[in-house]
């Protein structure tokens, strides 16, 4: 079942006596629980209803217990356990599981942590509730979830927008939503659109000096804008760590080198071969055209070796400042 699906059944109030929510990507997880939380209930069925545990101060015998009670002058009850991975004796949740109360609503918070499905009491989880695996996303799918996301509050956000708020803020579902309802609270209702001048503003990320730039110089092979932004990056290394930049560079010329060898070159069929937004398939043709194949590689040769310099390989003791400079210089002038 999609987030989407559970939702949907949520908000038309179709409720399942089981709701196994896992998987290393807490953003839904959360999402699910707290809209079960806040809206299957009254405020005053609340108090006589709904028990929130944690699965390190609590056992499988005392969640069962409380899975057990009847409802007091409401339909449903609610049992949510927190960081449920931690639970005494999760295993033997599997007497109630196999057997649950329809009255009662057993949500199971398992974060982190990968269920093994060999065993028995995760086979019933999926036979007798509902079961929802919440994966973390690949990071070049962020900047389109930051789009939809921002869709969804019906404001836009410009793809390069989208691209800074990735790359500053990597993964982290829930730590993005907050910072771009930030972004709404900051612009308010005047103004509907995103841009990376808010971005910077508002939360501190500079439009200039970022991954992205410094992609965007090297691929249009802009010398002087490349060494003012890899000597920015040397001056603000806490910001800006080396092993941050190779990888940046790193996914930049494998999408070059894909786009080198992918034969139908519309704009559609490219940016769903190199998983970016269609917007940026230019500055990759760009790319494609000052870099040979053969280039590429050499490139991704010396981003591997840079990496391994960086980590003290064979005694290396340079800076990572100078060898972000050295790894610049060598790009622009094989």
């Amino acid at each position: 079942m999609t987030f989407e699906q559970l939702m949907g059944d949520l908000k038309n109030k179709v409720y399942k006596p089981l709701y196994f929510l896992h998987g290393d990507e807490p953003y839904y997880i959360d999402q699910v629980t707290d809209y079960i939380t806040k809206h299957t209930l009254s405020e005053a069925e609340q108090s006589f209803n709904q028990t929130i545990v944690y699965g390190k101060d609590s056992d499988a015998g005392q969640v069962i217990n409380l899975a057990k009670r009847y409802p007091m002058m409401s339909s449903h009850q609610v049992v949510v356990v927190r960081e449920a991975q931690e639970l005494k004796d999760f295993e033997t949740l599997i007497h109630y599981v196999e057997h649950p109360l329809p009255s009662t609503l057993l949500v199971i918070n398992y974060k982190y942590k990968s269920p093994d499905k060999r065993k028995k009491v995760f086979k019933a989880l999926e036979k007798h509730g509902v079961s929802f695996q919440s994966k973390k996303l690949y990071d070049n799918q962020v900047p389109g979830w930051i789009s939809t996301y921002v869709s969804g509050r019906k404001y836009r956000i410009e793809p390069k927008a989208a691209a800074l708020l990735a790359e500053f803020l990597g993964s982290d579902l829930s730590r993005i939503a907050n910072e771009v309802e930030k972004l709404i609270i900051a612009i308010g209702e005047q103004e509907r659109t995103i841009t990376p001048v808010h971005v910077e503003v508002n939360i501190g990320i500079s439009k200039d000096y970022n991954q992205f730039e410094l992609q965007n110089a090297l691929g249009k092979k802009d010398v002087l804008k490349a060494n003012r932004i890899i000597n920015y990056f040397a001056e603000n290394q806490k910001n800006h760590h080396i092993t941050q930049t190779i990888s940046s560079l790193y996914f930049f010329y494998s999408k070059l080198l894909m786009l080198h060898y992918t034969k139908d070159r519309s704009r559609a069929n490219v940016a769903s071969t190199l998983k970016v937004n269609p917007f940026f398939v230019q500055d990759y043709e760009d790319a494609a055209r000052r870099y040979t194949a053969t280039q590429v590689v050499e490139i991704i040769s010396l981003l591997r070796t840079y990496d391994m310099r960086s980590k003290g390989y064979e005694g290396n003791t340079t800076p990572a400042g100078e060898l972000m400079r050295e790894l610049v210089f060598k790009i622009l002038h094989p």
